[in-house]
């Protein structure tokens, strides 16, 4: 095997997936360069949308209180995983051109999917301190991390709307290094405010967190991670796979998964 055969797999499942050059336009790239997160508008129609918080719901119902035990249970949330088997609904969100594009563009070399799962606050919960979803990079690593959220419900300055801190992905510092109590705000914190069926896409360096629900409602999102493909998925696709999902999904979608 050439060192060069790796990438031509990648681009051909790109490709397969309607991945091109074109996908991405230079503004989103420029701002996932420079804030590290872009804000993809209508990314999921309507139809699709009423679809998702369907089967959210669905499973919410019968998991009970074994909900997101295959990855993580947080107090004060709800939380789903292992969603790449439980629903052909999910199938789009993890193969979708506008996020591979993303991902690719980030971390710039092979890759796969993560995780995919689940998390909305419930009322009166949901705050998080800011925090990366990996260790602090050295000077001149490269990243190695993709994260997504798919709002299923409007995300308001009132129900645990993400904040970001943009440009702390090229910082190569933690929170816990730069702020005395990384829970407070940040002075060049932003709200990721938009509509349902809005995707935000963020470099995963970047400081993040949740914020308080104080609304009565509840504020659903699916968090759709990827990881450079030399790191272990934070859920082992091949250990959870289903055989019925792997017969379903297509060639690239497998290698996505890393179970062909």
């Amino acid at each position: 095997m050439s060192e060069h055969q790796p990438v031509t797999r990648m681009m051909k499942a790109m490709e397969e997936l309607g991945v091109t050059s074109t996908t991405l336009s230079d503004e989103e790239k420029r701002l996932l360069d420079e804030q590290g997160y872009v804000l993809f508008p209508h990314l999921i129609d309507e139809v699709w949308l009423q679809q998702l918080r369907a089967k959210y719901e669905e499973l919410m119902e019968k998991e009970g209180q074994s909900a997101g035990m295959e990855v993580h249970q947080e107090n004060g949330t709800r939380r789903l995983s292992d969603l790449v088997n439980k629903g052909e609904v999910f199938d789009g969100i993890y193969t979708h051109p506008k996020l591979l594009a993303a991902v690719f563009h980030i971390i710039g070399c092979e890759f796969k999917l993560s995780s995919l799962n689940g998390r909305d606050a419930i009322p009166g919960e949901g705050h998080q301190s800011l925090h990366a979803d990996w260790g602090r990079l050295e000077e001149g690593e490269p990243f190695h991390v993709v994260n997504s959220l798919w709002m299923l419900d409007d995300f308001t300055s009132e129900n645990g709307a993400t904040r970001v801190v943009p440009g702390t992905h090229r910082l190569f510092k933690s929170p816990e290094e730069t702020m005395s109590n990384p829970a407070d705000e940040h002075p060049e914190q932003v709200l990721a405010l938009a509509p349902a069926g809005t995707v935000l896409v963020f470099n995963a360096h970047l400081w993040h967190g949740g914020t308080c629900n104080v609304t009565q409602n509840t504020r659903r999102a699916l968090h759709c991670y990827f990881s450079a493909r030399e790191f272990p998925q934070q859920l082992n696709q091949r250990e959870y796979l289903r055989l019925e999902t792997f017969r379903r999904i297509s060639p690239a979608a497998r290698y996505l998964l890393d179970v062909e």
